[in-house]
């Protein structure tokens, strides 16, 4: 049987350019360098790699459940839920780092978290192995979301 690498390379390259963009939008200048942050931050190197697994993760997750559809119906929720979920994730970094409002990002990260969970219910009945392959993306999500929160409360207000 011959592979179809369409869904690989297109949900690889997808995950790439996030990553690529994720990163771009995230200076880690002398601003947050002063922020005052919890004792459970992990350090700076630990970001990277932790990206890395949960865009492996969520693009393997895509192709899992791209293959495994039934229905053109299925992969356009497919594609609807990763685009809903590329835009959130694509607006949380710029808001943190490049507009310097962790207060606004603290807002827009329950809409990035929504639409990770929405991932994870909406592949469910197309494959579980896409849902649970989600997981590692919702866990780090929610920790972010705990950790923008606690430099929220520790560095407020923000505004200029």
């Amino acid at each position: 049987m011959a592979i179809d690498w369409t869904p690989i390379v297109t949900a690889g390259g997808a995950a790439l350019a996030l990553g690529g963009i994720g990163g771009a939008t995230t200076p880690i200048g002398q601003w947050y360098a002063d922020l005052r942050k919890p004792s459970f931050q992990p350090p700076n190197w630990a970001f990277g790699p932790a990206w890395s697994v949960i865009l492996t993760c969520a693009a393997s997750a895509a192709v899992v459940a791209w293959n495994a559809a039934d229905t053109p119906a299925e992969r356009a929720d497919i594609l609807i839920l990763y685009a809903v979920n590329a835009l959130f994730f694509l607006l949380w970094s710029p808001l943190f780092f490049v507009a310097k409002r962790p207060d606004w990002a603290r807002i827009e990260v329950v809409f990035l978290w929504g639409s990770v969970l929405a991932l994870a219910i909406g592949l469910r009945p197309i494959s579980p192995t896409a849902s649970w392959l989600v997981a590692p993306y919702l866990a780090w999500v929610s920790f972010a979301a705990v950790l923008n929160h606690a430099i929220v409360r520790l560095n407020a207000p923000f505004a200029r």
